[in-house]
């Protein structure tokens, strides 16, 4: 599959034949590579009903879809920094540095 000069849609992809597909430049996966795969279990969501203040909901649905996931990630970056806090040798028990 060369002389594509921009990225395929998603039809286009669809329509490509399996045999006309070059995968000589991926390497084969070797024994070597089974021995030391790791199953990576996927880091799943649960879903929950939280109250928030409506300033603060107002705020996340104002920038589009997708403002649950960053809501997320707001308080996965905080539940990070207080872990790495916690474990660090420089904070004491009522966490002043």
């Amino acid at each position: 599959m060369s002389g594509h000069d921009s990225p395929l849609t998603p039809e286009q992809i669809a329509a490509v034949k399996d045999e006309s597909i070059d995968f000589s430049d991926i390497a084969e996966l070797d024994d070597g590579f089974w021995k030391q795969a790791e199953l990576v279990e996927p880091d799943r969501t649960d879903q929950i009903t939280m109250r928030v203040k409506r300033y603060v909901l107002a705020y996340f649905k104002a920038s589009g879809k997708g403002y649950q996931t960053r809501m997320n990630r707001v308080l996965e970056s905080y539940v990070r920094h207080k872990t790495a806090e916690r474990s660090s040798p420089f904070v004491d028990k009522e966490g002043a540095t």
